[in-house]
């Protein structure tokens, strides 16, 4: 065995396993609900969210894959597949033509409206029901210091 090796002791194997519980749980958990209530995944739905937050409903490609932690790669494919049914529109930027410009659509932005109750009580069930307004701050601080240090270390948290 390595001698440099950091073990993680008792209490922090707990955390981690329950961590990981989690990181394989709650992905699938939401995936399932917005396929079965709206035909499509949870990162569709991440997608058409952060554009419906967005000035104009509009984001650069590149700042909609930072916001939704994806490669330009990926996001260009899902975002195809949200052209295709009317919900996203793509066109480049009148600043550049390196740019290319997503925006929600009008039915993009009614099929987010008809979707989000049921997510939001999906979200709400497995995440913050019975956790008090410490928990919740906790859990914000928690999970914004592991992705920092992700992104610290050069890693995409999705690709």
């Amino acid at each position: 065995m390595d001698d440099d090796t950091r073990w993680l002791d008792a209490d922090e194997q707990r955390a981690w396993l329950r961590l990981a519980g989690v990181m394989l749980k709650l992905a699938p958990a939401l995936d399932s609900q917005l396929q079965r209530d709206a035909g499509m995944t949870h990162f569709e739905y991440l997608c058409l969210a952060m554009l419906s937050q967005a000035d104009d409903r509009t984001l650069r490609m590149s700042e909609l894959a930072a916001q939704v932690n994806a490669s330009l790669s990926r996001l260009s494919h899902v975002v195809k597949k949200l052209e295709q049914r009317g919900w996203v529109e793509r066109q480049p930027s009148p600043d550049s033509r390196r740019v290319t410009l997503a925006r929600l659509t009008d039915d993009g932005l009614r099929e987010l409206v008809t979707t989000a109750p049921g997510h939001v009580e999906t979200v709400r069930s497995l995440v913050f029901d019975g956790l008090d307004p410490a928990d919740v701050a906790a859990l914000e601080r928690i999970a914004g210091h592991v992705v920092e240090r992700i992104e610290q270390a050069g890693l995409r948290t999705v690709t």
